[in-house]
């Protein structure tokens, strides 16, 4: 059995109510409205000649023509709502991928093995031992934000619970309120976790919970130990509309039909079941079955560099398995259908008036703005706005848009050749640090730490 104390924290999950952080980011909002020109993607197709107006955070208009009185960057570029990944392991990211050394029957049998313990688990607990509370978490978070995420799920007791994060962790306190819950493994009713479980089912019954993220069923089909899993699931009665099911790579057609038609929702990883189990899950079938189903990276050791990564891995696995998909609706799983899933479908995923202004601005490669935004990789990531703060982009577009902003934790970096600029002034308990700061922190304890500009 795992030990050691982030061991513990990640195999807790999320599963109390969290208030709101106790330390607060001061906001870095540019003084002035902008407005960004671009092809758009919005909620009812795509914009070709468009403009994305923000002021105090918030998306005022989308809109063919150009407003007035409003500085306007001429991008030229797809501009999209911020990514959403869900299902990470943040603190898990400041590693560098892992080559597994063998096909494993199921998620138990790696996370038993000596490799895992070896390459995994005890650095991170030394590393949890010896720096500052969030460091690695805050590295993870400045490698998904440089690829376009503007929120992710799957962080850890260990992680941001009471500190405001720079991408959003949407199992933590989210834009005011916090509904969300998550456990890594479903507990046995006799079980230390059981009475936990109970609690977030009546929560999800009394309507406090919209999401309870459970890793169920991952490894391969006609594996024994997850096909009593997947019963155990069903007769606990797990089975709910909020309930989101991460992996599922076990699961037949029939199964998966099921999940649909009690309501479930699906977060698929075809990267890391393919690199650890040689197959993945049923996506394809889950989809035809009416499932929403979303995509997360799962995390460094075995998932994907980034979250644009997966997308193209899954675009492959979802044609070779019959079923292939629109561009358009591989950008939705990663935006508005992952915003649904979350239970922030009125908030985010979509560039609409009167929502927060999460948006990243790609390269223009390809003349249809969702292809562009498919085989998009983070090298084409131009500009990222969280609630409208100017986190990273352009080093030119940055220093206009937020009024030549200087501060300790903004800095020039170079990114896959292209100048770029970064803000990481949010909270890393109890003061605000730098990349460079959180770099050297992580390399002077552990230096192979996995480089995020690779």
């Amino acid at each position: 059995m795992d030990s050691g104390a982030f061991a513990r924290a990640y195999s807790q999950g999320i599963t109390e109510e969290l208030g709101p952080p106790t330390v607060r980011r001061a906001r870095a909002l540019p003084t002035k409205a902008f407005s960004l020109h671009g092809a758009v993607i919005t909620p009812g197709g795509s914009i070709s000649d468009g403009y994305v107006t923000v002021d105090a955070g918030v998306i005022q208009s989308v809109s063919r023509k150009k407003p007035q009185s409003v500085a306007v960057v001429d991008t030229k570029g797809v501009i999209v709502p911020g990514l959403l990944d869900l299902h990470n392991h943040p603190d898990f990211n400041i590693f560098a991928p892992w080559e597994p050394p063998q096909v494993y029957a199921n998620r138990y049998r790696w996370r038993e093995s000596d490799t895992y313990h070896a390459l995994v688990r005890d650095p991170q607990n030394k590393l949890v031992d010896t720096l500052p509370p969030k460091t690695q978490s805050r590295y993870a978070e400045v490698r998904a934000l440089v690829a376009g995420v503007t929120g992710i799920q799957g962080a850890s007791g260990a992680s941001t619970a009471n500190v405001e994060p720079l991408v959003r962790n949407l199992d933590l306190w989210t834009l005011g309120q916090h509904k969300a819950r998550s456990m890594i493994d479903l507990p046995s009713e006799s079980g230390r976790d059981f009475e936990r479980l109970k609690k977030i089912l009546k929560g999800i019954q009394d309507g406090d919970i919209t999401a309870f993220y459970l890793h169920l069923c991952e490894g391969q089909q006609g594996n024994e130990r997850l096909a009593n899993e997947f019963r155990r699931f069903i007769d606990m009665d797990v089975a709910t509309p909020a309930t989101v099911v991460i992996h599922g790579s076990s699961l037949s057609a029939s199964d998966l039909g099921e999940l649909a038609d009690a309501g479930c929702k699906l977060v698929w990883s075809p990267q890391s079941n393919l690199r650890l189990y040689k197959e993945t899950t049923l996506a394809g079938e889950a989809i035809a079955a009416g499932m929403q189903v979303a995509l997360g990276a799962d995390w460094m050791p075995s998932g994907s560099l980034s979250l644009l990564h997966e997308m193209k891995v899954a675009r492959r696995e979802l044609a070779r398995q019959g079923h292939p998909i629109k561009a358009a609706d591989l950008v939705a799983m990663v935006t508005s259908v992952a915003a649904s899933i979350a239970g922030f479908e009125d908030k985010l995923g979509a560039l609409a008036p009167g929502r927060v202004a999460d948006l990243v601005v790609f390269e223009r490669h390809d003349d249809d703005p969702y292809e562009n935004v498919c085989i998009a990789d983070p090298s084409w990531v131009e500009l990222v706005c969280i609630g409208g703060d100017i986190t990273y982009g352009r080093a030119d577009w940055f220093r206009r848009l937020s009024g030549d902003a200087e501060g300790p934790t903004t800095e020039d970096l170079v990114a896959w050749g292209k100048p770029m600029r970064i803000d990481t002034g949010f909270q890393s308990a109890p003061d605000p640090m730098s990349l460079t700061q959180i770099r050297k922190l992580l390399t002077d304890a552990y230096p192979p730490v996995g480089p995020i500009f690779a």
